[in-house]
């Protein structure tokens, strides 16, 4: 099929804090309530002439027609899985939405529609639902009703804040924070991946894998041979829209910022922003034999 441009609501649904199900309750055991709950929730779209694009682990991305429609779909399916408890387990889910132009190809979409509406899913909380300025004034006058600015983010492909609503699906309104309209909210941008380098070795730290390690053990994603480094040294993940560094050696790490300083990590973690250079176990002024190089790629951290 053809590449087409067309106007449509972009949705994401993802299970929240899925890796401690699998902690708690084994690999079997806890796939089986992803699976569960994932169904409930494409179980919802014919419903709302929805269409499932994909499912990406713990999450699907889905399509609609209209803005009323995504509204109305991602409510039911945060009220099934709130009341149904998949897999007679307590599981909740958070949403992000956008209405806007996308790029299709084959049963596919692409374009600034789909980033915003991945990166709105990631800044959501469990139980929420996030949408868009450009969202709500597509909306109709009954669901604008259910919908209520709460943050402000700078969108990517703008320079300016937009509005960021909060979808109102539950009938009980009683336990409703109260928004400050009077404070300046303005949340984490997607300010792009992370890309972290070792020689000729490249990872990209993103919505798709979120933490890389680093260590001498050959089943670190990064493997390193100086002497000082641990077999498991350092990780690096994904928090919302940030990347930390976390120590777990005996030697710590030494972090050169791009200021010129060099911080000691040790058994602690570390924001990673811009670029820079990671030495594991000793200084740079040590000459180590490994030296792996951090640096932020400006594109959207959730290209989908």
């Amino acid at each position: 099929m053809a590449r087409q441009i067309r106007t449509m609501a972009v949705l994401f649904a993802d299970i929240s804090e899925s890796a401690s199900l699998y902690q708690k309750l084994g690999d079997t055991a806890a796939r089986n309530i992803v699976n569960t709950c994932l169904a409930l929730v494409t179980g919802v779209l014919p419903r709302y002439d929805g269409r499932l694009v994909k499912t990406i682990g713990d999450e699907v991305m889905c399509v609609f027609p209209s803005a009323d429609l995504a509204v109305l779909a991602a409510s039911e399916m945060q009220s099934l899985v709130s009341s149904t408890r998949p897999g007679n387990y307590p599981v909740a889910i958070h949403i992000g939405l956008h209405y806007g132009p996308v790029l299709m190809e084959e049963n596919d979409v692409f374009g600034d529609t789909v980033n915003t509406a991945a990166y709105l899913r990631a800044a959501a909380t469990a139980e929420q639902i996030l949408t868009t300025g450009a969202t709500e004034g597509c909306l109709s006058a009954a669901l604008r009703s259910c919908v209520r600015p709460i943050f402000h983010a700078v969108l990517k492909g703008s320079a300016e804040e937009s509005a960021v609503y909060q979808v109102l699906w539950r009938t009980d309104r009683l336990d409703l924070t109260d928004v400050n309209l009077h404070s300046g909210k303005v949340i984490p941008g997607d300010t792009g991946s992370l890309l972290v380098a070792l020689g000729e070795e490249r990872v990209r730290v993103d919505q798709w894998r979120t933490s890389v390690v680093i260590g001498r053990s050959q089943d670190c994603d990064l493997v390193v041979t100086d002497k000082f480094a641990s077999r498991r040294h350092l990780s690096i993940k994904l928090v919302r829209t940030y990347f930390y560094l976390f120590d777990h050696s005996i030697n710590g790490t030494f972090v050169s910022l791009e200021s010129g300083e060099e911080v000691h990590v040790l058994r602690r973690e570390m924001l990673l922003d811009g670029s820079g250079q990671i030495c594991v176990g000793r200084s740079r002024a040590e000459k180590p034999s490994d030296v792996i190089a951090f640096t932020r790629d400006r594109r959207s951290l959730y290209r989908a």
